[in-house]
């Protein structure tokens, strides 16, 4: 990991966001990068005979959330633990997760970090929330931290939800190379049978494969032979397993594909009290 990117819009729940990804930041030895989009510009009609007033009510907003910024950089420096992780901050104007790609591609950031309130019912049908939009679309794995997740941040036991399939390797691989700077113990879970198993003893098979392929240590496996809510399943195993995180590969599904299919990874986001990592199938 080269840098971690955290968007913020200055609220208590992008704050403990902040304050989880700074101590990742510390564990992998890596600078931060604090981003601000405004996304008010992008809203904004072109009407010419009122740009003085929109030009000094811009001008009043980037002192505003250069101030909050700052304000930001100092309260980390008050941790002891977080003294040397280096902050960086910037702000951007445009479409939130355009803009958040496109800060993630320029600096070099390789993971996002964001908070997130989760979301329900027909809010979760129509909109979703702005976390889960992010996972769909992001070109790197994107963390989401609830805000009642706690403040320990600390990773002992990690959930990997997986179909087994060829594709799934690189969400090994990304806990393998986390796990050289946190040593957490890995379930790998199993959910039904996509890949066409015919025994057990198939699956678990591939799942240490896939395992000692990606240099993933201390590693267990749960097979779950039948279920009819995948999402329901994996919450309530990392809920009996005490775990700190959910991993989840995404397919990053667009369009009237993710309407009628969905997402676990989205689906975990918007109902998990732990931390969800969502890692997009390349």
């Amino acid at each position: 990991m080269k840098k971690i990117l955290v968007p913020t819009d200055f609220s208590s729940n992008a704050k403990h966001a902040l304050l989880g990804a700074a101590h990742l930041a510390a564990r992998f030895g890596v600078p931060l990068e604090i981003l601000h989009v405004n996304t008010a510009v992008a809203y904004i009609p072109p009407m010419p005979e009122y740009a003085g007033s929109i030009q000094f009510d811009i001008d009043e907003y980037y002192e505003m959330a250069n101030g909050e910024l700052n304000k930001l950089k100092t309260e980390l420096s008050h941790h002891a633990e977080l003294a040397k992780v280096a902050v960086e901050t910037r702000i951007e104007e445009g479409f939130l997760y355009a803009a958040i790609r496109k800060v993630a591609s320029e600096d070099g950031a390789d993971l996002i970090v964001m908070g997130t309130k989760g979301a329900s019912g027909i809010l979760e049908f129509l909109i979703g929330s702005n976390t889960e939009k992010m996972i769909r679309t992001a070109h790197n794995p994107v963390l989401a931290i609830p805000e009642k997740s706690g403040n320990q941040f600390i990773f002992k036991k990690v959930v990997l939800a997986t179909t087994l399939q060829a594709d799934q390797a690189g969400a090994f691989k990304t806990l393998a190379a986390w796990q050289q700077h946190i040593p957490f113990q890995v379930e790998v879970l199993y959910c039904n049978n996509p890949a066409g198993f015919d025994s057990n003893e198939a699956p678990e098979q591939a799942a240490r494969k896939f395992a000692e392929a990606a240099g993933l240590q201390n590693v267990h496996i749960k097979i779950i032979a039948s279920t009819y809510n995948e999402e329901t399943s994996i919450l309530r195993f990392a809920r009996e397993e005490k775990a700190d995180l959910i991993a989840i590969a995404t397919h990053q599904r667009q369009g009237l594909s993710h309407l009628l299919f969905g997402s676990l990874a989205e689906g975990a986001v918007n109902h998990s009290d732990i931390p969800v990592l969502g890692i997009p199938i390349k």
